[in-house]
């Protein structure tokens, strides 16, 4: 509150910092429980540093994890920065946001400036987070670069001069240690503040990735839609506190109506106001339109396919042998199936249809073609459209 009002008598915005190790290709839901408190400062005319971790992403945090994360290589991080950099602005207003990377400090940081750094901590308070604790009990590695973890991700809020950090209530040991080292290097600690994590689709665990219970935001709106009509009626409300701009007396009557109501009416509202949010209000009124044609009962195939916008997919020709390919590699080549073996199953069961013809046969070869598309329908809800990339 006291930087909050002395940030108003000055008129000077606060920076406020968040932090991301591009781990992971693409930013889901989770990640935006963050974005949009960070979204309300830059509305209240703050500034959000926002520092992609592409050198602490080569440590690995331990936040949250009994066991130490894969390493990854630069190249991956560096290509997965480049997708961060586009998706948080789904959320962030880009005119007000500083985008930084930790490498610019960190990698040529001097061995003597390490020394000062790390003796700023002790091994038995490092000992005393949370994860550590349980791997000690559980008899499995700390590496010692996760060690030096906190120290590092805190380092960044001195060189940046951070007056807010924001992050996840798993990240409170590393942001609490920003504060700690901006005391010792004689500036104004930082107001820490934490957002609750995220339950995946499942309702049970985190949204992760690694889970396969996540909405990725730059997934089709088709997509995030019928992943949000799947949630378990339990989550409906906190997904409305935590993943909408709503006011707290619109949650209250939601909250009310949910009650009263069927609860999948809420959730349609849900749904379209998260793909809205991402996208835009076509893009989220086609979204429910392709849902519902899906799972309408009763409708034939042409009737279903009618109202659905396809999943549009690029074949390469060096894919095909004399203008054809075998249908079970299309149908893993477009991610229709897990495998070959999983689309032969389907071939073999009649759920598979090229141009709403139905192909039986799992030895057939589909011809493709650059000057017409070729419409696939994989059982009841899966539609896809391919070209032919030059």
């Amino acid at each position: 509150l006291r930087k909050l009002e002395k940030s108003s008598k000055t008129k000077t915005p606060l920076r406020i910092k968040w932090g991301a190790d591009p781990s992971a290709p693409d930013i889901h839901l989770g990640h935006t429980v963050v974005l949009r408190k960070l979204r309300q400062f830059q509305d209240l005319g703050h500034i959000v540093i926002f520092i992609i971790g592409d050198f602490t992403a080569r440590i690995g945090d331990p936040s949250g994890k009994d066991t130490t994360r894969p390493k990854l290589s630069v190249e991956e991080i560096k290509k997965n920065s480049t997708t961060y950099k586009e998706q948080v602005f789904k959320i962030l207003d880009k005119q007000k946001t500083e985008v930084v990377y930790n490498s610019a400090w960190l990698e040529n940081m001097k061995f003597d400036g390490l020394m000062q750094l790390f003796s700023f901590q002790s091994v038995s308070q490092t000992l005393q987070r949370n994860e550590f604790k349980k791997r000690m009990e559980n008899g499995k590695d700390i590496r010692m670069l996760e060690f030096i973890y906190p120290l590092i991700q805190g380092y960044d809020s001195v060189v940046l001069k951070a007056d807010v950090e924001i992050g996840a209530t798993e990240q409170k040991f590393n942001l609490l240690m920003g504060r700690t080292l901006q005391k010792k290097y004689g500036q104004e600690p930082q107001v820490v503040i934490t957002m609750p994590i995220l339950e995946g689709l499942d309702g049970k665990q985190k949204m992760s990735k690694s889970l396969g219970n996540y909405v990725g935001v730059s997934e089709m709106p088709e997509n995030i839609y019928g992943k949000i009509m799947s949630i378990p009626d339990e989550l409906i409300l906190r997904y409305f506190k935590l993943l909408t701009f709503l006011k707290s007396e619109d949650i209250k009557d939601i909250e009310i109506s949910l009650k009263k109501e069927n609860p999948k009416q809420i959730k349609e509202k849900l749904a379209c106001t998260i793909v809205q949010d991402l996208y835009n209000k076509k893009h989220a009124e086609e979204a429910k339109t392709t849902f519902d044609a899906k799972h309408t009962p009763g409708k034939s195939l042409d009737d279903r396919i009618k109202h659905i916008k396809p999943e549009v997919k690029k074949i390469s020709p060096s894919q095909l042998k004399e203008g054809k390919i075998w249908i079970c590699s299309l149908l893993t080549t477009i991610k229709a199936t897990a495998s070959n073996s999983d689309a032969r199953r389907l071939v073999e069961q009649g759920a598979v249809y090229i141009d709403n013809e139905k192909i039986t046969d799992h030895k057939s070869e589909i011809a493709l073609s650059k000057s017409k598309n070729t419409l696939i329908t994989v059982g009841k809800r899966k539609y896809y459209e391919t070209t032919l990339t030059e």
